[in-house]
């Protein structure tokens, strides 16, 4: 049985090691192909072809504020929520997960056409500002449900000492439970952050000017036409894209194994 399970995680890893090797090879293979191949010769070409403000700053720096706007929206908007939802007992709070719940299971093709006409009757198409609150919208359910279980965790006992202090709910609710809660507010951030970021269709949609594209949809310039695909380039620019969720994640990798820090707040 042991190898058995062995052996189907051997096969897992290479099914990812494969493709992430091409990617790696191809980037600095000036004729890469499909094919995965050690590059002959090395070079860093591809690299020097797509670091140009029209091909990756420009795009990447949308991508930063769109994905950045949608995360802090999302983060605070979920925290707020999920409160309320933690603390006070309702008969409309099951339902309301419930819907929450449902809500995350929408296909997000399933609702364009009608975010898309309502945003050209309000005059928001081709706006940053209203593609971000769209995208935070997109994960606010998820992120709902996800601090709300977060907030459970923390006892409300550590609130009530506070508000015999004089605190106000909000002000415990910002210096006793969040701080409480830091890893599970950096899950629901580090979530927010990577599901916009690898977000094709809703700024695909919603943006239509070329400057104001993320690197998401900028990906298209490598497609040429007639089927033609310049490989080392678009390798080159998909390292590149993935190097900010890598280095967020790098970031925030100890902070997301510490656990809640609740045994010292409970002690006496």
């Amino acid at each position: 049985m042991r190898l058995a399970a062995d052996a189907a995680l051997l096969v897992v890893a290479v099914a990812f090691a494969v493709p992430l090797s091409w990617l790696l090879l191809a980037s600095f293979d000036e004729h890469a192909t499909l094919r995965t191949a050690w590059p002959r010769p090395l070079t860093t070409a591809n690299y020097a072809a797509v670091l140009t403000p029209e091909v990756t700053f420009t795009p990447m720096a949308n991508s930063l504020l769109l994905c950045g706007g949608a995360t802090a929206v999302t983060v605070a908007a979920a925290v707020l929520a999920a409160y309320p939802l933690s603390r006070y007992r309702s008969r409309l709070k099951r339902p309301f997960l419930v819907t929450v719940l449902f809500a995350t299971c929408l296909p997000i093709t399933a609702v364009m056409v009608p975010v898309y006409g309502l945003f050209v009757r309000v005059n928001l198409i081709d706006t940053m500002w209203g593609t971000a609150l769209f995208l935070a919208a997109t994960q606010l359910p998820f992120a709902i449900w996800l601090m709300k279980n977060f907030m459970d965790e923390v006892p409300v006992s550590l609130e009530e000492a506070a508000w015999t202090d004089g605190a106000s709910p909000m002000r415990a609710l910002r210096r006793v439970v969040l701080p409480l809660m830091g890893p599970g507010a950096t899950v629901v951030t580090v979530f927010t952050f990577i599901a916009t970021w690898g977000n094709f269709f809703v700024p695909f949609m919603l943006l239509l000017s070329p400057d104001r594209l993320p690197a998401s949809v900028s990906v298209y310039a490598f497609f040429g036409s007639y089927g033609t695909v310049v490989y080392g380039q678009l390798a080159a620019f998909s390292v590149l894209y993935s190097a900010p969720v890598v280095v967020l994640y790098v970031l925030i990798a100890r902070r997301l194994g510490g656990g809640f820090a609740l045994g010292g707040a409970l002690k006496g």
